[in-house]
C-alpha cells in the first residue's frame, strides 16, 4: 500500500486570527489504504482531503507498507494512551472517515509542542521506516527558538487551537475505527477479508457444502435443505437467521436450496424440504423435517451444548483464573543512566543512529522530577539504530552486551517503538541481541546478559503486536525465548528464576486469553507441553524465593485452567504428581503463606484433574 504525506499550511488563518501573517505553520496527516489518519481530538480518521482543513497544499511519497490493515489498527490502539486529546493536537492523517479514539485529558493543549506532526512521525516511523521531511517536523520548535516566536506563542495557540482540533464523532473502540474505515477506502483491502461469522451461508453446489463441513471439522454445523417453492420453509428463516446470529464462531449454519444444487440433494439424499441435519466434530448426528421453530431451536441449542460442553473447571472456586488476565508483566525501571552509558562501549556510542536513542531513553525516564508526556518525545530514527545494531552487536565486548540489551529494554517500554520493531523483517535486530543466547551458547552466558535478555522479553508484551508472534510455531524468535526461559526457571540465582517465571506467566496468559473467551489456543500442543513441564520441575525445586513459587504458580494454572480434562496436558499433571509437588510448597517455612499454593494447588489440581 503506498503511504502519503498530506502538508496543511494554516498560515492563511495568522493575519484574520492573530493581526499577525506567519510564513507557515504545517499540519501533518498520513494517508494509507484509503484513509487519511491525524492527530486532533485523539487519533481521527478521515477520507483524504475531507477534513477541516481542506486540501492539503502538498503530497508527499512516503513509500510503501506491507503491513496488514488489522495490524495498523493495533499498533494505533497502542498509541491510545500515549495521543490523547489534549497531548498535541494537531493534523496528522491516513485515510479514513470521521471516527476518532477518544481518551481521557491530560494536559494543556499545546500547539507547538504537542502537536499532530509528533504523531505523523511516528505512524511514518512505523509504516515506511523513516521520517517525515525536516522543515515539517522542526517548524514549530524553531519558531519558538526566537524571541518572535516566544512572544506570539500564547496568542497564535489560543487563536488556532480550534483550527487544530478537527470535528468528529467520538469513538472509544477498535471497531468503530474498523467500521469507518470501508466507506473511505479508495482502493480495495491489501489483506484477506475475513469469512463471515454469526450469519447463514448459503451454498450452491456440493463443493461449497464439504469446504463449510470441512471448516467445522472441530465444532459442528446444521444444514438446512430447502427450496424456493417451499412455503414452509420461510417460517423458519427468521427463526435459523437469529440461531445463526446466537451461535456465532462456535459453528455454521449452512442453508442449501435443492432445486438447484442437485449434486447436494443427491448426496444427502434429501428430496423434501425444510429438512434438517446436525453434525458433530465432523460426523452426522440428527435429521429431521418440518418447519417447527421450537424444535429447530431445541436441536441446535442442544448440539451447541455438545460441541462446547461447560467446562468442569468452570465450577470451581478460582477468582484468579476465572478472569481476562488485563495485565503482562513488565520491568519499566530505568537503571541510572549515566552509569549504565559508562558501561556502554565508546564506539558503539559513537555509531551512527546511537546518539539520538540515548537521548530519547533520557528525555523519557527523565528520573526525579517525573517523566515527561510520551507525545513530547519524538521518536528518533529507529531504521538507522537497527542498521547499527545489526551490523556492530556481534563485535562488541561481551562484558558490555548486557548494558546494550538493558538500554534496549528501556527503549522497548515506549509501545510506538516495540510496535516497530515488532514488525521488523525476520526481527532480524531482535535475533541479533539474542544470539548470545542460542541453546547451544547459553550456558556460556553471562548471568548480567541474561537477566536483561529475559526483562526485554517481558516488555515486548508492550505492545499487542508482538504476543502473536512470540507464539506462532514459524516464529524464528520462538525457540530461542522458551529455551531461555525454560533453562532459567531452574537457574540457581533466585532473581533469574522470577523474570523466567514472569515470561512463563505473560505466554500463558496470553494463551489464556484466547481459550477464556472460546478461542483456539495461542500456544501450540507442543509449546504448552514444554512449558507445563519445566514449571512443574521448577516448583518441585523452588524452595527459596515466594515471588518465583508466585509466579511459577500462576502461569501453570493459566495453562491449564480450561484445558481439555482427556488430553496431554492434564494427563502429564497428573503423571508428574501435580497436585502433591503443590501441596508440599506449603509445609516450607519461606513459602506456605503463598495463597495461590491453595487455589491452584488445592482447588484447580485437587478438584480439576
Amino acid at each position: 500500500m503506498e503511504v502519503e504525506l498530506y502538508v496543511y499550511d494554516l498560515s492563511k488563518y495568522s493575519q484574520p486570527l492573530t493581526g499577525t501573517q506567519i510564513d507557515a505553520i504545517y499540519h501533518t496527516s498520513l494517508v494509507v489504504d484509503g484513509v487519511e489518519y491525524y492527530f486532533g481530538q485523539g487519533i481521527q480518521t478521515a477520507r483524504p482531503g475531507s477534513t477541516h482543513h481542506g486540501q492539503p497544499m502538498e503530497k508527499v511519497p512516503m513509500g510503501k507498507t506491507e503491513l496488514p490493515v488489522d495490524v495498523i489498527q493495533e499498533y494505533l490502539e497502542s498509541l491510545a494512551a500515549i495521543y490523547t486529546p489534549e497531548v498535541g493536537l494537531c493534523h496528522t492523517s491516513c485515510n479514513g472517515n470521521d471516527s476518532w479514539f477518544r481518551l481521557t485529558w491530560q494536559q494543556s493543549y499545546d500547539l507547538f509542542l504537542h502537536n499532530c506532526n509528533n504523531f505523523t512521525q511516528d505512524f511514518a516511523m512505523f509504516l515506511v521506516g523513516k521520517s517525515i521531511p525536516g522543515h515539517i517536523r522542526d517548524l514549530p520548535r524553531t519558531f519558538l527558538e526566537t524571541p518572535f516566536g516566544q512572544m506570539m506563542k500564547p496568542q497564535i495557540e489560543a487563536a488556532l487551537k480550534g483550527v487544530t482540533q478537527g470535528s468528529g464523532i467520538g469513538s472509544g473502540s477498535r471497531a468503530a475505527l474498523g467500521d469507518a474505515m470501508p466507506e473511505a477506502r479508495a482502493g480495495p483491502v491489501a489483506t484477506k477479508t475475513p469469512a463471515p461469522t454469526g450469519v447463514v451461508r448459503n451454498v450452491s453446489n456440493l463443493t461449497q457444502m464439504e469446504d463449510e463441513l470441512k471448516a467445522a471439522s472441530n465444532s459442528c454445523a446444521v444444514i438446512f435443505f430447502t427450496s424456493s417453492t417451499c412455503a414452509p420453509c420461510r417460517i423458519v428463516y427468521p427463526t435459523y437467521d437469529d440461531l445463526a446470529e446466537e451461535v456465532g464462531e462456535k459453528g455454521r449454519l449452512i442453508k442449501v436450496d435443492i432445486s438447484t444444487a442437485y449434486d447436494v440433494s443427491m448426496k444427502y439424499n434429501v428430496h423434501a424440504t425444510p429438512t434438517f441435519m446436525t453434525f458433530l466434530k465432523g460426523k452426522k448426528k440428527d435429521e429431521w423435517s418440518g418447519a417447527s421453530p421450537a424444535q429447530l431451536k431445541g436441536h441446535v441449542r442442544m448440539l451447541l451444548e455438545q460441541a462446547y460442553p461447560t467446562h468442569p473447571h468452570r465450577n470451581l472456586r478460582l477468582p484468579s483464573l476465572q478472569r481476562t488476565i488485563t495485565n503482562f508483566v513488565m520491568y519499566k525501571k530505568a537503571p541510572p543512566l549515566d552509569k549504565l552509558l559508562q558501561k556502554l562501549p565508546s564506539d558503539f556510542k559513537d555509531a551512527v543512529g546511537v546518539a539520538p536513542i540515548i537521548d530519547f531513553v533520557k528525555k523519557r525516564h527523565a528520573g526525579t522530577h517525573g517523566n515527561p508526556p510520551p507525545a513530547d518525545v519524538r521518536v528518533p530514527d529507529l531504521h538507522t539504530f537497527a542498521s547499527t545494531m545489526q551490523s556492530t552487536y556481534s563485535e562488541l565486548p561481551t562484558e558490555s552486551l548486557f548494558a546494550v540489551v538493558d538500554l534496549v529494554r528501556v527503549l522497548f517500554l515506549d509501545p510506538r517503538v516495540s510496535g516497530y520493531f515488532a514488525e521488523e523483517a525476520n526481527h532480524a535486530t531482535l535475533v541479533t541481541l539474542f544470539s548470545p543466547l542460542s541453546q547451544d551458547r547459553l550456558s556460556a552466558s553471562p548471568y548480567n546478559l541474561r537477566i536483561v535478555s529475559l526483562q526485554l522479553i517481558c516488555n515486548l508484551f508492550s505492545t499487542p503486536l508482538y504476543p502473536d508472534q512470540l507464539t506462532s510455531s514459524t516464529s524464528i524468535l520462538r525457540e530461542t525465548l522458551l529455551a531461555l526461559a525454560t533453562n532459567s526457571l531452574l537457574d540457581s540465582h533466585s532473581n533469574l528464576r522470577v523474570v523466567a517465571a514472569s515470561f512463563a506467566y505473560n505466554l500463558a496468559a496470553f494463551n489464556h486469553n484466547a481459550r477464556f473467551d472460546g478461542k483456539p489456543d495461542r500456544l501450540s500442543e507442543e509449546d504448552q507441553i514444554e512449558l507445563t513441564a519445566s514449571l512443574l520441575e521448577a516448583i518441585s525445586q523452588e524452595n527459596e524465593s515466594a515471588e518465583a513459587l508466585h509466579g511459577l504458580l500462576f502461569a501453570l494454572g493459566l495453562l491449564i485452567y480450561e484445558a481439555p480434562i482427556d488430553g496431554t496436558l492434564v494427563d502429564l499433571c497428573r503423571a508428574m504428581g501435580v497436585r502433591e509437588t503443590v501441596s508440599a510448597k506449603a509445609q516450607i517455612p519461606a513459602l506456605q503463606k503463598e495463597p495461590l499454593i491453595k487455589e491452584v494447588g488445592g482447588e484447580l489440581f485437587g478438584k480439576g484433574l
